[in-house]
């Protein structure tokens, strides 16, 4: 399975400006949050990136500087969801599986690998779709697609993939989405990158055909899990959503403290505490 293309998609109405967010990015550079997704894919070895945005963002993502690889820009001519994104890049793709990265979500490897290299690789060895998850606390389950699966034999961190439910409830989560081996309180979330096979387009576009309204991606990642095999990573990455509270602001540290300025950033945060609290102390005395 030889894998050269990638989607991001970057659509929906609370995503759309965040990819033209400016960060800081490990090397000290600072870079959109659309060049540093895409920065990984490249990395990993993709050559042709697709991003799928809303029809008055056409001009906007054509005009942005992109340092490599080759760009397509895809509109998402009807808001009819993420599953219906993805849908919309089925001619960029062709029959051929696929990378796909969202663009609201900051991957940061622990450990310096590249995690969408590593989804690569297993899904190239054992020709199926991947997801990466990232065990997630129930408080949190809320915002992600979440799955339940069975470890597979000789692995720590791989899964087979039996069920994938949106943004559970804890006490849905409880039902039916425990995975063995997990703490208590935890489940198995996606972390924003996936490796997808033609199948999926199959699947969506029964949805797009019936004229439904909202099209989600995890509906069609269930039964897909029904019909081929899909496995699911645990890769020794964090990934934060810039698309939330604080998101923004999570991510640039994350990616401060995973770079060559993480002494300068730690003594800068230390230095900030201290100075609150001196000024808190002062106004108390």
């Amino acid at each position: 399975m030889k894998i050269t293309k990638a989607v991001i998609t970057a659509a929906g109405a609370n995503q759309r400006r965040l990819p033209h967010q400016m960060l800081v990015d490990r090397d000290g550079i600072e870079k959109s949050v659309l060049s540093i997704i895409a920065a990984e894919a490249l990395r990993a070895g993709i050559d042709d990136i697709g991003v799928v945005v809303h029809p008055a963002d056409v001009d906007l993502y054509k005009n942005s500087a992109h340092d490599e690889g080759r760009w397509t820009i895809i509109p998402q001519d009807e808001p009819r969801g993420y599953g219906h994104a993805i849908y919309c890049a089925r001619n960029f793709v062709g029959d051929e599986p696929f990378l796909h990265m969202v663009g609201d979500h900051i991957v940061v490897a622990i450990d310096g690998q590249n995690s969408a290299a590593q989804m690569l690789a297993l899904a190239s060895s054992q020709d199926c779709a991947v997801s990466g998850v990232q065990s997630t606390r129930e408080n949190e389950i809320a915002y992600f697609g979440a799955v339940s699966g069975q470890r597979v034999r000789g692995t720590s961190n791989v899964y087979t993939i039996d069920r994938v439910v949106e943004k559970p409830t804890p006490t849905q989560a409880e039902q039916s989405l425990l995975v063995p081996g997990l703490r208590a309180g935890h489940y198995l979330c996606f972390f924003g990158i996936h490796v997808l096979t033609p199948t999926l387009f199959t699947l969506l576009s029964r949805l797009v055909d019936s004229g439904a309204s909202r099209i989600d991606l995890s509906s069609s990642l269930n039964e897909l899990a029904k019909i081929e095999k899909y496995l699911a990573i645990e890769a020794n990455s964090l990934r934060f959503p810039v698309d939330v509270k604080y998101g923004i602001l999570k991510a640039q540290l994350a990616l401060a403290l995973s770079g060559p300025d993480r002494s300068e950033v730690l003594t800068l945060v230390c230095e900030l505490l201290a100075q609150r609290e001196l000024a808190s102390t002062g106004r108390k005395s």
